[in-house]
């Protein structure tokens, strides 16, 4: 919370870029009159501290841009992301902002600007920002719009600035999320995508993120016909992921994590090969067994959908902890010494600064490619996507777990940070949502 705080205050101290052309910083409406519904009211999730998390009651959004629209949101979710937000990792949070950048729903009002979008029509947001006029944006590398964050201290640390993001701090901008019953969208005529009434929005939400995360990270890696993939991570960018990797062409999937998350990509992808990390015997690591599997060499691809968060070993965690290091490289490097000479590594699991003990020289003379995928440009992706569900050739669905209310998404935060109920990925209603769709799970309430 300190640290978070303190970032926070020097931006504020520092002063923020000229390049944005949208308003920063409004990731709450009850912080201000001017960006408020003068009577109606909303439920949403909001950021308190460290490791805590509230259901609150704020006014409704309101247009304060030409090319604003205010969704009526129909569903939201929970990514492994947040969690970084909860834990307090991402610095510049501050109290009351509300959370969530995976949304969709239904155009309720636009500003006088926007032509391509009409009321009641539903949509699916990207999780960025975007402007869709600057260098980046007109190549639809959209994560990396010029021109809607401002913010210096990511400028400084990065070398560069990405796109806005909803619901991820002032890091990226400011921008209240979606975990909420309204959300406001700049640009909304860019950032967002029509949905098809052959779509529910139990597959069409998924657009926002997590597909497009999951497919860039296999095109940019690299993955072709006949390749062996690994992935760190059985969650649900890692599963799709997978999906993707074996849709490109690789022969073989294998995918490492522990307890029941194994389990339940067993049960869904049985095409999946898996390792157990926490139960390999003495003397064995996850780089040996991946060696014993794939003919002593190791996989050509390996792709990290975990994150930098957690450490393994006491060193990092300690390390951590005193703040000598803001992510953990025992993943990376673990995927480094596993792949096989002269094959590639993406990292698509969120790493927000930087780490110790980086094995570079196992990355220089074996000529091993390292990728960063970066916030993935989901502008850039998402209409194939959403014509590969159309075809079913792909099925969102598989990796939700759980439908549950958004007066509950407190608590869902501690449960799907604890690992708790079998949860991997969940659909959030809220009122506005329409009866579930054939194959959605049942609705868990708490």
């Amino acid at each position: 919370m300190a640290m978070s705080q303190a970032a926070f205050k020097a931006e504020q101290a520092l002063g923020h870029g000229d390049n944005a052309t949208t308003a920063q910083d409004i990731t709450n409406p009850a912080f201000s009159k001017e960006w408020q519904h003068p009577t109606e009211k909303m439920k949403a999730l909001a950021w308190m501290g460290k490791n805590k998390v509230e259901i609150v009651e704020v006014p409704k959004p309101a247009v304060i841009e030409p090319r604003d629209v205010i969704v009526k949101v129909t569903g939201s979710t929970v990514c492994g992301s947040d969690l970084h937000l909860l834990h307090g990792v991402v610095v510049e949070l501050q109290k009351g902002d509300i959370l969530g950048h995976e949304f969709c729903g239904v155009v309720e009002e636009v500003g006088s600007d926007v032509t391509k979008l009409q009321k009641g029509q539903r949509v699916v947001a990207s999780f960025q920002i975007a402007c869709g006029e600057c260098y980046y944006c007109k190549q639809k590398l959209s994560s990396q719009c010029e021109r809607t964050n401002s913010n210096t201290i990511e400028n400084a640390m990065y070398g560069g600035r990405t796109a806005g993001m909803f619901g991820y701090s002032h890091f990226t901008g400011g921008f209240a999320g979606g975990q909420s019953e309204y959300t406001r969208v700049p640009y909304g005529d860019v950032n967002l995508l029509p949905l098809p009434d052959d779509v529910p929005d139990e597959k069409g939400l998924f657009l926002s993120d997590v597909l497009a995360t999951s497919w860039h990270a296999v095109v940019d890696t690299g993955v072709k016909k006949g390749d062996t993939v690994a992935i760190w991570g059985a969650g649900p960018i890692g599963q799709m992921a997978a999906d993707f990797s074996l849709i490109n062409g690789a022969s073989r999937v294998i995918m490492i994590d522990a307890n029941w998350r194994l389990e339940y990509v067993k049960d869904r992808y049985p095409n999946i090969e898996t390792i157990d990390f926490s139960k390999l015997g003495k003397g064995e690591s996850v780089t040996s067994k991946l060696k014993e599997m794939c003919d002593g060499r190791g996989p050509n691809i390996s792709i990290e959908c975990a994150a930098g968060e957690y450490a393994k070993g006491w060193a990092h965690y300690f390390e951590m902890m005193l703040g000598l290091e803001t992510d953990t490289s025992e993943l990376v490097n673990e995927m480094i010494t596993s792949t096989r000479n002269f094959g590639s590594c993406g990292i698509t699991g969120v790493y927000v600064g930087f780490t110790n003990h980086f094995n570079i020289g196992s990355l220089m003379e074996r000529g091993i490619r390292l990728i960063g995928n970066g916030q993935a440009p989901v502008h850039l992706y998402w209409e194939s996507l959403l014509k590969m569900i159309q075809e079913g050739k792909i099925d969102p669905m598989k990796m939700v777990s759980h439908r549950v209310r958004l007066e509950d998404l407190d608590k869902v935060y501690y449960k799907f940070d604890a690992k708790e109920d079998g949860m991997q990925k969940v659909y959030v209603e809220t009122r506005f949502s329409q009866p579930a769709a054939q194959g959605s799970p049942s609705l868990t309430t708490y």
